[in-house]
């Protein structure tokens, strides 16, 4: 079987693309590099570096012709999308919406799309459930909600099977962004961190159990709305203790006030995954920063 990957240079795509190959699959990995890195794509995978708004996009799917189509392309940053609403909306609506297009064309079995915790902006009950209310807060999150509907009515009106996967905080190796990173970058460089109020609160998924879920949604014969999530309410404050006991570094952090449209408290239930999908997270917080530190050869900084 054949799947293509779209986004597959970036930090989640890369990890997909391994797990793919690592069970069997045949990959074709597609990329435009505005923000992901092709060493990161194994080189198992057939690549083509290409926009998911381009007319090239058909071309490859005549050649290829793909069985499946995970979609992770995205303009992926809240900031940005607020400041640039039409480029925020090209990507991730337009781009969404040609990448269905073909696949319903091309006679795809299954399409899974990559989606966000953000749709739910601040909830009003926690854990968040597939069935809250969705109040976003952000172009990003408006934008994945307008491709999630896209990818609901391609299913109603032409019966393209799809999962879409809501993501909490996916955190891991050469993710380069993400309170993670940011925290780890400036402890390695003995520097303080930076500490936005430190109370608000995340539902951190390690990558690797991303991966494993979007293959898992593959094969699976249900379809809908599935929350991707460790379904556990971790603090700042609770994180930035974690990590310094995980590097053995206790440094004085920098706090500052919590910026105004940043989400207050979010934390997924993943009930549905590990029922319907039977899938589960393997990695915890702490062994997913273990990783994190062995991969960047850490150890010897630290």
């Amino acid at each position: 079987m054949k799947v293509l990957v779209t986004g597959a240079a970036g930090f989640i795509g890369s990890y997909v693309v391994q797990e793919l190959l690592d069970h069997q699959y045949s990959v074709v990995a597609l990329d435009n590099l505005s923000k992901g890195n092709k060493s990161r794509v194994s080189l198992g995978a057939t690549f083509y570096e290409a926009d998911i708004n381009s007319e090239e996009i058909g071309h490859i799917f005549q050649f290829e012709q793909p069985d499946f189509v995970i979609h992770l392309a995205a303009q992926s940053s809240v900031l940005e999308s607020m400041e640039r609403p039409i480029e925020d909306c090209q990507a991730n609506v337009l781009g969404t919406l040609n990448i269905l297009r073909l696949s319903n064309q091309f006679n795809v079995k299954k399409f899974i799309l990559a989606s966000s915790a953000a749709v739910y902006g601040n909830p009003t009950s926690l854990p968040v459930k597939e069935n809250s209310k969705l109040a976003p807060l952000s172009f990003y999150a408006l934008s994945k909600i307008s491709a999630e509907n896209y990818v609901h009515l391609y299913e109603k009106m032409f019966g393209l099977k799809s999962c879409i996967l809501r993501f909490s905080n996916v955190f891991g190796p050469n993710q380069e962004s993400g309170v993670i990173d940011s925290l780890l970058n400036r402890i390695s460089r003995m520097e303080a961190p930076i500490i936005n109020n430190g109370s608000q609160t995340r539902d951190f998924i390690y990558v690797k159990d991303v991966a494993a879920a979007c293959l898992t949604a593959l094969v699976s014969y249900e379809t809908g709305v599935f929350q991707i999530s460790s379904g556990i309410e971790t603090t700042i404050n609770e994180l930035f203790k974690l990590i310094s006991h995980v590097t053995n570094i206790e440094i004085e952090p920098l706090i500052k006030e919590l910026d105004a449209s940043e989400i207050k408290r979010s934390v997924l239930s993943n009930e549905k995954a590990v029922n319907l999908l039977h899938w589960e997270p393997n990695y915890s917080l702490e062994e997913g920063i273990e990783e994190i530190i062995q991969s960047y050869n850490m150890v010897e900084q630290l």
